[in-house]
């Protein structure tokens, strides 16, 4: 029997403020600086998860749906969502703050899965992740048929196999 951790023991904050060198000519944060930061505060979830070395396997959409201003603070939260054999699924929120004016508002969110590796590079097997709240039985619940597309858009599955999928699409 698989280990079981809770998904609330991955959560991670990650607190930036938005310099000069992170900006475009336009002085937004730039949208590689933005999937970098989520890379990171991801990658220490599935670490803490996991317990072991991990690596970047996939990256959901990643939308901006508003620019994140010069002298802005970004954070980021991102938690496991889901675990299988050796992958995980990190969920990401990424919120703008102002700080003079006030305002704060949701900037991106997206799904990155994470593989956990050996020394040599190879898989290996990570615990269950339990949730608990109902924010986190939502996620989990839904990251079965998140698996499969990300599977499917990649090739490593047949549509037909994505059963999961399919019950999405299925008229009675």
């Amino acid at each position: 029997m698989r280990k079981q951790k809770p998904v609330a023991e991955s959560f991670v904050r990650m607190t930036e403020l938005v310099l000069p060198n992170d900006t475009n000519t336009l002085n937004n944060l730039m949208g590689g600086r933005m999937m970098h930061l989520m890379d990171i505060a991801a990658a220490i979830s599935a670490q803490r998860h996991s317990n072991r070395i991990v690596v970047t396997a996939s990256v959901d959409n990643v939308s901006f749906r508003e620019g994140i201003k010069l002298g802005n603070v970004v954070t980021l939260e991102a938690q496991v969502t889901r675990a299988f054999s050796s992958s995980m699924e990190v969920h990401i929120n990424v919120w703008s703050e102002d700080i003079p004016s006030g305002t704060k508002f949701k900037s991106n969110e997206a799904f990155f899965t994470f593989v956990a590796v050996d020394q040599s590079g190879r898989p290996i097997d990570v615990p269950e992740a339990v949730p608990n709240t109902e924010e986190e039985i939502r996620l989990y619940d839904g990251a079965l048929r998140r698996r499969q597309l990300r599977l499917v858009l990649a090739g490593r599955m047949k549509p037909q196999e994505a059963t999961e999928l399919k019950a999405l699409f299925e008229m009675e």
